[in-house]
C-alpha cells in the first residue's frame, strides 16, 4: 500500500463523511464526529477494496485510475461508515 493513496483515501473519506452528514441530517455527528469517522471509513473502505483487488493502490502505481479508486473508496467508506455509526447512535437515543 503506498501511503500517498492512504493519504487520498483519508482525505476522500472525511469529505465523504461530512457529505453524507450534510445530507442525511438526522444521523449526523457534527462535523467533527462526521470527520473522524469518515476518515476511519475512508481508510477502511481503500483497504477493502485493496484486498478485492479493486484499488490500485495495491500495485504501487499512482496513475490516474488509482487516485479515482483511492477516491471513490474512500468517499464511499466514509459516508457508509458514518450511516452506520449515527444510525446506531440515534438508536441508542431512543
Amino acid at each position: 500500500m503506498d501511503i500517498t493513496a492512504l493519504i487520498i483515501q483519508l482525505i476522500a473519506g472525511a469529505i465523504g463523511g461530512n457529505t453524507a452528514g450534510a445530507a442525511l441530517k438526522n444521523l449526523s455527528l457534527g462535523t467533527a464526529g462526521n470527520s473522524i469517522v469518515g476518515i476511519l471509513g475512508g481508510g477502511l473502505g481503500g483497504q477493502i477494496l485493496a484486498m478485492l483487488g479493486m484499488g490500485g493502490a495495491d500495485t504501487g502505481a499512482l496513475d490516474i485510475g488509482a487516485i479515482v479508486q483511492s477516491v471513490a473508496g474512500g468517499g464511499v467508506g466514509g459516508a457508509v461508515l458514518l450511516a452506520v455509526i449515527g444510525a446506531i447512535k440515534k438508536a441508542m437515543g431512543r
